[in-house]
């Protein structure tokens, strides 16, 4: 439609910026005073130790058991004041991340024995294998990641946990802990949480920071082992069980062929972030295997 006059745009124009402040906040006029000390609720429900993580807060709220001011809470994103009570429903999270839970039934599901053992965890991140590790009673844990800042502070401060960052799991080798005498030998638990990277990929590496008869332990994620048109095919989530099992079959071959001993594999109680079925690997190191790849002596 034609403007009649340059006296109409104006009048608009000014009129859609008077009202254009209320989509920078979501929030009616009456409560953008109050927007400096209101902040996510994940966010906020971090701050006042109702969670250890945003992830894990925003795991509390979708299960249903965050209430703000008495209210179901159903949305992470939703602005908290700072006066507004929150309260979490039923017990407090056991690890600092629920990868925790994850390494927890791995240990119980495999057997094994954590306690006064010296562990490495490869791509720490926020620390729930070493948080589950320490808390099985394991002597010292070395959490290598190659981030920056991503350690819980809980974990970060016990005297028995050694924090590596902006350190690559791939560039590591038993020399880096050469002040370490414990170490000297290769570390009795490796456990891996990788993501981005083919786990499978790196097991001959992980293999040389195990000690002869030590246990490993790493989460095989099918969307970073699988081939690029699996992946794209699910956008980024696998359910073929198809490639499920090639992929577990790709992971045994490469164990074989490094000299580890697949113990046992198993099936992840929760899912990754997107929802992906995760399984968990127990290899150890085979001295058998070892001397077969040898050459024989002539008789």
């Amino acid at each position: 439609m034609a403007l009649q006059s340059w006296g109409v745009w104006p009048a608009a124009v000014y009129s859609m910026a008077r009202r254009a402040p209320k989509y920078r906040t979501g929030l009616p006029l009456k409560d953008r005073k109050n927007t400096a000390t209101r902040r996510r609720l994940d966010l906020a429900m971090v701050r006042r130790d109702l969670a250890p993580s945003r992830t894990q807060a925003r795991e509390f709220i979708a299960a249903g058991r965050v209430t703000v001011n008495g209210a179901p809470a159903m949305k992470a994103s939703r602005l908290v004041a700072d006066g507004e009570p929150v309260v979490v429903a039923g017990p407090p999270a056991k690890f600092v991340s629920r990868a925790g839970r994850k390494l927890e039934h791995a240990l119980d599901t495999f057997d094994i024995t954590v306690t006064n053992r010296l562990a490495l965890d490869a791509g720490a991140s926020t620390g729930g294998f070493t948080d589950c590790l320490i808390q099985r009673g394991a002597s010292h844990v070395y959490a290598i990641d190659v981030g920056t800042n991503q350690l819980h502070e809980r974990v970060r401060a016990l005297p028995t946990v050694t924090s590596l960052e902006n350190c690559d799991i791939r560039s590591v080798s038993i020399d880096t802990f050469r002040d370490d005498p414990a170490a000297a030998g290769g570390f009795d638990l490796v456990v891996g949480d990788l993501s981005f990277i083919s786990t499978r990929g790196l097991l001959e590496h992980l293999s040389t920071l195990l000690a002869p008869g030590g246990d490993m332990v790493v989460l095989i994620k099918p969307q970073f082992e699988a081939g690029r048109q699996e992946v794209s095919r699910g956008r980024g989530v696998i359910t073929d069980r198809d490639v499920w099992v090639a992929v577990l079959h790709a992971f045994i071959d490469e164990a074989t062929r490094v000299s580890l001993e697949v113990v046992d594999l198993a099936l992840s109680p929760i899912t990754g972030g997107k929802g992906n079925v995760e399984f968990l690997g127990h290899l150890r190191r085979s001295d058998i295997l070892e001397s077969v790849n040898e050459t024989p002596e002539a008789t």
